[in-house]
């Protein structure tokens, strides 16, 4: 998904309301390893051909909550990589 798409998506109310309502759902507990989540993870990632689809985009069964370790392993698959690099809140990779 191209940045202009991904940061107009996450920074949309529509966006901050169900991530935050699944996240309290979840009592912010990583539901990989129960550690503290602090992403709302899409299972099926966003793309510029699913983004608008409200059922990838903000259907609770598409969401996971995670945190911050589980998110990064998801994405980059090692721990190698977790040391240098995160997730930001709008979904932008950037150095730690």
């Amino acid at each position: 998904m191209t940045r202009s798409i991904s940061q107009s998506f996450y920074r949309s109310n529509t966006w901050k309301k169900c991530r935050n309502a699944y996240m309290d759902s979840q009592h912010h507990i990583c539901e990989r390893c129960g550690g503290l989540a602090v992403i709302c993870h899409h299972k099926e990632w966003l793309n510029e051909d699913n983004y608008i689809n409200p059922h990838i985009a903000y259907g609770w069964d598409n969401l996971e909550a995670l945190c911050l370790d589980c998110h990064n392993k998801e994405h980059f698959g090692s721990n190698s990589i977790d040391d240098e690099l995160m997730f930001d809140d709008n979904g932008n990779i950037i150095k730690k």
